[in-house]
C-alpha cells in the first residue's frame, strides 16, 4: 500500500514539474519581451484555440527551441479574456514546452499594428525578432520545412 502511495506520489510530482504554465500577460509585458530578446532569434507565434491552421502548426513551433538553441519561442494566446481555463487545459493537453503567454486585451486593433503594420488581424500570424532588433512579420501559417526554411534564413 504505502509503495502504491509513494508511486502515486511521485507521478503527480513529476507531472506538475512538466506541465507548463500560461502566463497572463498585458501587451505592454509582451513588448518588453519584444525589445530585450534573449536569443539569436526570438519568435512569438500569435494562435487562438479556435484556430485550425494555428493548431496545426503548433507543433513545429514548439519544438524549435529544443532543436536550436539560438531560438527563443513565445507562444501568445489571443484567445478571448474569458477563455483563460480553456487554454491552460489545451496547452495541459497538448503537452506544450514552450512559454506560453495569454494576451489579456480586450481589443485586438490596441496591439495589432504595434506587432507589424503589416497585421491585417489574420491568425496564425508570426513575429521574428533578431538579437540585432531586425524584425520579420508572417501572416500564414506554416509547414515544418517552411518554418525550418524560415528559421535558418533569419538566423543568417
Amino acid at each position: 500500500m504505502m509503495k502504491k502511495i509513494a508511486l502515486t506520489l511521485c507521478i503527480v510530482a513529476t507531472l506538475q514539474l512538466t506541465a507548463q504554465e500560461v502566463e497572463v500577460v498585458k501587451f505592454a509585458d509582451l513588448q518588453k519581451k519584444m525589445i530585450s530578446t534573449e536569443a539569436q532569434l526570438t519568435v512569438f507565434n500569435f494562435w487562438a484555440t479556435w484556430c485550425g491552421p494555428c493548431i496545426k502548426e503548433l507543433p513545429h513551433f514548439d519544438a524549435l527551441e529544443s532543436e536550436n538553441k539560438n531560438v527563443k519561442v513565445y507562444l501568445v494566446s489571443i484567445d478571448f479574456q474569458s477563455e483563460l481555463e480553456k487554454v491552460k487545459k489545451f496547452v495541459e493537453k497538448k503537452s506544450l514546452q514552450s512559454e506560453v503567454l495569454f494576451l489579456d486585451e480586450k481589443d485586438p486593433d490596441d496591439y495589432m499594428e504595434k506587432v507589424s503594420t503589416q497585421w491585417t488581424g489574420a491568425i496564425p500570424a508570426t513575429l521574428f525578432v533578431t538579437d540585432l532588433g531586425k524584425t520579420y512579420f508572417h501572416e500564414s501559417a506554416f509547414t515544418k520545412e517552411e518554418l525550418e526554411k524560415t528559421i535558418k534564413k533569419y538566423l543568417n
